[in-house]
């Protein structure tokens, strides 16, 4: 995760390609814009970028971004001992990038990545983020409490990226999902129960703070109803509502909304038996709600153990979970296609 508000381009294209390199192809780049108001004053900011603003930032950055990992065509690099030639000059390309937010020449220093760039993921549900993740998305993360929302999401994001002239098979989309499970109904609830009792107040007051919106609620009774909220400058406006929403159909104090969301954060959450996790998924994924998931764990180690023990044999059990990876790089293990540089057949 690497946010868009507080790096510069160049940077990030040179450390996510050389990390291709590094792990064989296996690198991803979550394009967030930060929702840490507090951040901007460690980096010479008098306050935060507004919604409009960072991601009108986050659209020229990752334009920035794509064309550096474009520099170098991939035989660019002859590495002929014999002649001395280390590169072929002709395949070299000057992004010469000049806009609002970069001034950015080029080119990168780094050759193409392993996967032509590396897998693109965009996490934002408003409308300017819904935007930006059906034009530059390879995987769109969400959170959806429910199915029906979820679907409406999905739909919404495949009609944009074919608007974009995107196959709209080519953008994966992946609710998050926080699941605890156990070998009985009642062990799956008593574990959940026990992480619920070690929620502290300040710390979820603090966490539903910031998710709504980057608003103190430290002023308010947190045994009275949620205070009506001004729309959200400085955070995230889809996780805004949605908590808001929470808030307002289930009728919930503040206390009940931060324990609520502590361990999901606003994400659908599971808690039973194996069965009862992958009826969930198979449905979700079966009415296109997913096309996958962005797995939340309730504690690490033993709750990704517990869905590696348990959910994921009965997963490959419904035909529903590989056995083998298909490729050796990310893109290929997500079905996704190598990209073509930009410059191909100019």
């Amino acid at each position: 995760m690497q946010t868009t508000s507080f790096n510069e381009p160049y940077h990030i294209a040179r450390k996510f390609a050389s990390l291709d390199y590094l792990s064989g192809g296996r690198a991803g780049w979550n394009l967030v814009t930060s929702d840490a108001a507090a951040e901007a004053t460690n980096f010479g900011r008098e306050e935060h970028f507004n919604h409009a603003e960072h991601y009108k930032r986050a659209n020229e950055f990752y334009e920035v971004v794509t064309g550096l990992w474009d520099s170098w065509d991939d035989d660019a690099f002859v590495r002929n001992k014999a002649s001395g030639q280390y590169f072929d000059s002709e395949k070299l390309h000057v992004l010469s990038h000049k806009g609002k937010h970069f001034s950015v020449s080029g080119p990168l220093n780094v050759a193409r990545p392993i996967q032509g760039r590396p897998v693109v993921v965009q996490a934002g549900s408003s409308e300017a983020g819904r935007s930006l993740a059906a034009k530059t998305a390879d995987v769109v993360f969400t959170a959806h409490p429910a199915l029906k929302p979820a679907q409406d999401f999905y739909r919404d994001i495949k009609t944009r990226a074919a608007q974009h002239g995107r196959d709209p098979d080519s953008v994966k989309i992946m609710p998050g999902i926080y699941v605890v499970v156990g070998k009985t109904e009642s062990e799956a609830q008593e574990k959940f129960e026990q992480l619920q009792h070690l929620i502290d107040p300040a710390a979820g007051l603090a966490l539903l703070s910031r998710m709504i919106g980057n608003f103190d609620l430290s002023g308010y009774p947190v045994d009275e109803p949620l205070p009506e909220l001004p729309l959200t400058e400085t955070g995230q406006r889809s996780r805004q509502a949605l908590l808001t929403g929470l808030a307002k159909d289930g009728n919930l104090t503040i206390r009940q909304l931060y324990t609520k969301i502590a361990g999901g954060r606003g994400h659908n959450v599971v808690i039973g038996t194996a069965k009862t996790i992958a009826d969930v998924m198979q449905e979700w994924f079966e009415q296109e709600a997913a096309d996958s998931f962005n797995l939340l764990s309730p504690s690490l180690p033993s709750g990704l153990t517990d869905f590696a023990d348990l959910v994921v044999p009965e997963l490959q059990a419904r035909g529903l979970f590989r056995t083998a990876y298909e490729g050796k790089t990310l893109r290929e293990n997500l079905g996704l296609s190598r990209p073509v540089s930009r410059y191909q057949n100019t």
